[in-house]
């Protein structure tokens, strides 16, 4: 009954804080470009083309507002020559024509509207521009098939919906994306279905079986983006969350099913501050797992800030920390921690005062455009650290940190959009875990940062090619080695399992346990035919190897698809 009244009142609080919120908007606003790696790519290579940090743009936090890609790209063309080569010039007018709205670009018209009143813009399937009321409208498709060499059976994608999102009165926005799918994945993304008995289909929540070996969901996304002040904005909505400008992220990435979450994001000067809150599922089943789908499945929170700021030209740096908590529940003994929603306090400071049980991240993150065409990255996340356990370098368990370190280059040895991407990322045992479901790194049983979890040591490689401007060519690999769990052995791969169970207290160090090397090579040709429909044709070699074998196979896939405003389908692990 207390924890009915507790929910109820927090509930009322919220909706109340919405609505004052919405009372006090009165400043234009943008929704976000949704988050795709490609079109993220072609808006932050021209920052580190530019060879400064933009004072628009924030490229750690994502996702973007369309309003400041336009201003970014704007900002580049009138004082930087960065749109120099055919193909930079047409990625110019797609992002402008993209979000047309904003930039009033006059090659954002179509030569010849469908029936007059279709296709009046290249991005929009149907639009309208009222003073009352901005609306675009398009459809969204996937149909992709391919050969796995582990399969007797083809695979198969096939998503259908609708992608809508406009401003009302210029002061609220709103967004919503809605596909059906029925896929059948490659043998080894079904692997996840039953590996560890997490029973998910990776990027997805609750799915259904599909004809023999597939699976059938839904995806929604949606959110409604409002301005408390100039430089205050405010969404709420269900969507995804990616913090880095690596390739992975150890902080915050996308990997996970999209969730609840309330965002305020404040940009002033050179400082760009981002507080979010977001509902998680703690734990799920899909078909395979059992008779839960007409059940609540148990929830957990995250409170997450990022702050960071841009020093001289050249330099980002940023801090964040993160809370994972629940309220009261039969597992785990706690209350739901009002404080957590303070966006200006240091959350380790709460947690030892209060002697919470939540699970506290925290750590840094950085960029530097130190020359023209090439930038440095990195994070750092502190899960559990003792300076004094790590000098002794005996490998203590709670010595629990992940780090990253990036190189981009751009147009690599003077040739025109050929970009290069270097990464390394090294993940603890046991980091991100915690003593339950409820307080660890994960949302729908699906890891919030590498999408591996822990106990990883791994390097990444990519290469992306534009010779000509509706051609895209893309080489992406990764090699890595993972420690992985036997049979009633938890030696810190699986941030699902309660970190008590560790096998020893000292000893520890990455790859421990089962030995798992992972070669992974992407090879894809993306053609776009029009705005925003494209022609993919991919090659995926993956190559497992272990003594246990559920870990020890190789893959060969060969897959086409044809894509419509919708990003493309990545297994990447």
């Amino acid at each position: 009954m207390k924890l009915y009244k507790r929910t109820k009142i927090l509930k009322k609080t919220g909706i109340a804080f919405l609505l004052c919120a919405l009372g006090a908007v009165a400043f234009g606003q943008s929704t976000n470009a949704p988050l795709n790696e490609d079109y993220y790519h072609w808006v932050t290579r021209y920052e580190i083309k530019s060879g400064r940090v933009a004072s628009e743009l924030f490229t750690a936090v994502r996702p973007f507002q369309r309003k400041t890609i336009v201003a970014f790209v704007d900002s580049l063309n009138a004082i930087d020559k960065v749109f120099t080569s055919p193909a930079d010039q047409y990625n110019y007018n797609y992002l402008r024509n993209d979000s047309w709205e904003w930039s009033h670009a006059e090659t954002s018209n179509s030569a010849k509207p469908f029936l007059k009143s279709l296709y009046r813009k290249k991005s929009d399937f149907a639009h309208t521009d009222q003073p009352a009321l901005d609306l675009h409208i398009s459809p969204v498709l996937y149909l992709g098939f391919g050969k796995d060499s582990r399969l007797n059976q083809s695979l198969y994608l096939n998503s259908r919906g609708v992608e809508i999102r406009g401003m009302i009165d210029k002061k609220i926005g709103f967004y919503t994306f809605f596909t059906d799918n029925q896929s059948i994945m490659p043998a080894y993304a079904h692997d996840a279905l039953v590996l560890n008995n997490t029973f998910v289909v990776p990027h997805e929540g609750f799915w259904k079986t599909y004809k023999n070996g597939g699976v059938d969901f839904f995806q929604a996304r949606g959110y409604i983006d409002f301005n408390i002040t100039k430089h205050v904005n405010m969404q709420f909505g269900n969507d995804r969350t990616f913090i880095g400008n690596g390739f992975r992220s150890l902080i915050f990435s996308d990997y996970s099913p999209p969730n609840l979450f309330l965002r305020t994001n404040a940009r002033i000067w050179k400082i760009n501050y981002l507080f979010q809150l977001n509902r998680l599922t703690a734990q799920a089943y899909g078909t395979v797992g059992g008779s839960s789908a007409n059940k609540s499945y148990p929830a957990k929170f995250m409170a997450f800030h990022h702050a960071s700021i841009n020093i001289g030209k050249k330099f980002n740096l940023g801090v964040f920390e993160s809370v994972v908590f629940t309220p009261q529940d039969s597992v785990n003994r706690n209350n739901f921690q009002i404080n957590y929603l303070n966006p200006i306090i240091f959350f380790r400071a709460l947690e030892q005062q209060g002697g919470s049980p939540d699970n506290v991240l925290l750590g840094t993150d950085f960029k530097w455009n130190a020359f023209k065409n090439v930038s440095f990255y990195g994070q750092v996340v502190i899960d559990e650290f003792v300076l004094k356990e790590l000098k002794a370098g005996k490998g203590w368990w709670a010595n629990k940190f992940a780090l990253q370190g990036g190189l981009k280059y751009i147009d690599a040895f003077r040739v025109p959009n050929l970009d290069l991407q270097f990464e390394a990322n090294l993940v603890k045992p046991y980091t991100y875990s915690h003593d339950s479901q409820y307080s660890n790194y994960s949302n729908y049983n699906q890891s919030l940062a590498h999408p591996l979890g822990a106990n990883l040591l791994e390097g990444v490689a990519i290469v992306r090619y534009q010779p000509i401007p509706k051609l895209n060519l893309i080489a992406k690999s990764f090699y890595t080695k993972i420690g992985r769990d036997t049979t009633g052995v938890n030696w810190g791969s699986d941030i699902l399992k309660n970190n008590a169970t560790h096998q020893m207290d000292y000893g520890n160090k990455i790859g421990q346990g089962v030995k798992n090397t992972i070669a992974f090579v992407d090879f894809t040709a993306s053609y776009m035919v029009k705005h925003n429909v494209f022609i993919d044709l991919k090659a995926v070699m993956r190559h497992s190897s272990s003594p246990v074998a559920l870990y020890n196979n190789n893959t060969v896939i060969t897959s086409v698809a044809l894509r419509w405003n919708i990003p493309q389908r990545t297994y990447d692990f």
